[in-house]
Order: structure tokens, then sequence, then C-alpha cells
């Protein structure tokens, strides 16, 4: 199945309304459980910082990120970068609109990327599973870091997150490069790159991947049939909201030995 399309529908939809841009924010912060961890990781992060941040949203996408980080820290300086250039030229028109000063968005190819900007924070949300080259990557943005800096990541694990569950069987998301990432893999790769310490656990245990069923495959496979489903969303959401919230809530307070997600934290 292909994103894009869905993706481009739902932008030319929202995208240029500030208040329904919001509200889908807010509302994929409610149902994808990576947002759950990633604010965690985050929040946590930020107790113990002092004086000014500067961030990087590493494949900033439709911006869902960058905006939560300017809406929440004043303060912080927020880069979102990001390959496909009607994107980046869409967010900047809405951070504008959004009277977010703190935040602005750039082209860049994350395996050439190369800032003047030294960033304390670094965050990769649904990236790396894009990208062939991803120790080149790993390297780049471990060298646009300062030291004590942190890189966090959500990605696919191999346990089924690109809904791939043998050998045999292709990826819900036809757009991933590779088929979710070993946890060991993925830190010796950021060990590679220069990293000094890395901490992954996995996400979506058995509670997540319930969620993601019900609030992303599910619909998703529906309005690739057809547009028509956009317009039973509602309905179907005010059904199974509930559901996905408890879901979510208890998969990010389980430790999980297994998952179709990882988050992982690195330090310079």
């Amino acid at each position: 199945m292909h994103y894009d399309p869905i993706k481009q529908t739902l932008g030319k939809t929202i995208g240029h309304n500030l208040f329904l841009r919001k509200l889908f924010y807010r509302i994929l912060d409610l149902l994808l459980l990576r947002a759950w961890y990633v604010r965690k990781e985050i929040f946590r992060w930020e107790e113990n910082q002092k004086g000014s941040i500067n961030v990087l949203d590493a494949g900033s996408g439709f911006g869902q990120y960058t905006y939560l980080l300017a809406r929440n820290f004043k303060k912080w300086k927020i880069l979102g970068v990001d390959i496909k250039q009607e994107q980046v030229d869409d967010c900047n028109a809405f951070i504008t609109k959004a009277k977010l000063g703190n935040a602005r968005f750039e082209w860049a190819d994350l395996t050439r990327f190369n800032h003047p900007t030294v960033f304390d924070l670094v965050i990769s949300v649904d990236v790396m599973e894009h990208i062939e080259t991803d120790i080149e990557v790993f390297r780049n943005l471990y060298q646009a870091m300062s030291d004590g800096g942190m890189l966090l990541v959500s990605t696919p694990s191999d346990q089924g997150g690109s809904d791939v569950h043998d050998n045999q069987s292709t990826s819900f998301i036809e757009e991933h490069v590779r088929n979710g990432y070993n946890i060991t893999e993925i830190q010796n790769k950021l060990k590679a790159a220069g990293f000094k310490k890395t901490i992954a656990r996995y996400q979506y245990g058995w509670p997540g991947k319930l969620s993601w069923r019900f609030s992303m495959k599910y619909p998703l496979k529906l309005l690739g049939v057809s547009k028509v489903f956009f317009f039973v969303l509602p309905l179907y959401y005010l059904i199974l909201l509930p559901i996905c919230l408890v879901l979510n809530t208890l998969d990010i307070n389980i430790s999980h030995k297994s998952g179709t997600g990882l988050i992982v934290k690195a330090f310079r």
C-alpha cells in the first residue's frame, strides 16, 4: 500500500486551513502510539536541560513533531528538514500562519546532511526505515550534534514492524526499504557512527499492535479502496477511539519483550 496518495489527499483537504491542520495534529498525537513514546522521552530529556536548545527534526514530513516541539517549548529553536520540497514549503506556510517563530523548515538530504547549527536534540520519527544508507545518515547526525546531545529514533522493528510476519511477506507500507530493525543491529550501527551510549526498547507490544490495526491499518486500507470511506471515518473513530486510547496507555506503561516498533536513544 502507498501512503503518499492518501497523504496528498489529506494535505489538500486540511493543509491550508489553520484550524483543521492543528486539529489534525492533535488527532495524530492521540492515535499514533509512537507520538506517545516520543513525547514521553522528550519531556523526560527536557527536565535536565537549561538555556537555549537547538533541535533538529530529521525527516520532518508533514511537520507534526516540529509543531509539537515549537508549541510546547517556546524557547527552543527547532529546524525541520525533509527531502520533499513541497512538504518543506507547505510546513513553512503553516508555521508562519500559526505564528510560531521558533520553528522553520528547510530542504535537506540526510545522506548528505551538513549544517552549521549544532543540535542538542535530534529526533527521527519513521524515517530510517525509508533510507538504505542508514549508517551514513547516523554519522551525519552525529557530526551535527553537540557533546552530550541526544538522538531519538522511532522506527519499526524486525518483529513485524512493517506488518511483515515471515520471509515470504511483503511490507504493508511499500515505501520501506527494510522490514524493520533488529534491536541489536540498530544499536551497533549507531555505535559505528560514533555514538557513545545507546538505549533501545520495544514499543507496540500486544496492546500497541491492536491499537495500530484499529486506528491506522484498517482505516487506511478502506481509504485505499475508495475515498468515499473518508466520510465514514468520523463515526468509525467515535466508536474506536476510546478503545485505542486504552490500548496506547497500556502499551506505554508495559515493558515489552518484543514489539513491532523500537524507541532508541543515542548519546554523543
